[in-house]
């Protein structure tokens, strides 16, 4: 009985760092289920019919012209606007800065990378 006494705290130390460490577990969505991501076109990538809409779903209630204030006062409205903080703007949304954007949020992995192309493929107005 002494035995078991002097080892029940090293037993229980163990079996707990065991079981947080089996615990702590991450993936997301995409990285466990690469095939519902599938859907991701980044072969026709448009300001207008990718990246805008990215924006007004992810960006636009602190960056439009209405809203820049909350924002930092960075405007993305415009095409000259997103031209302007494309540098600024890809390493917000990879999350690799200092001020990661969305803040609620990290963008998905198929609307970083059509931002990506859009930016690598120089910007179009299209």
């Amino acid at each position: 009985m002494i035995y078991l006494k002097h080892n029940i705290v090293p037993i229980v130390t163990f079996v707990t760092i065991l079981f947080f460490f089996a615990s702590c577990y991450y993936d997301n969505e995409e990285a466990l289920y690469p095939m519902l991501n599938s859907s991701c076109d980044t072969t026709n990538v448009t300001f207008s019919g990718t990246i805008v809409p990215i924006l007004t779903n992810s960006c636009y209630s602190c960056h439009s012209d209405a809203n820049a204030a909350f924002g930092a006062n960075v405007h993305l409205q415009t095409i000259t606007d997103v031209q302007t903080n494309s540098a600024k703007l890809i390493v917000s949304i990879q999350q690799t800065g200092t001020k990661p954007m969305p803040p609620g949020g990290k963008l998905n992995t198929c609307s970083i990378t059509q931002f990506d192309i859009w930016i690598k493929t120089g910007m179009p107005n299209n």
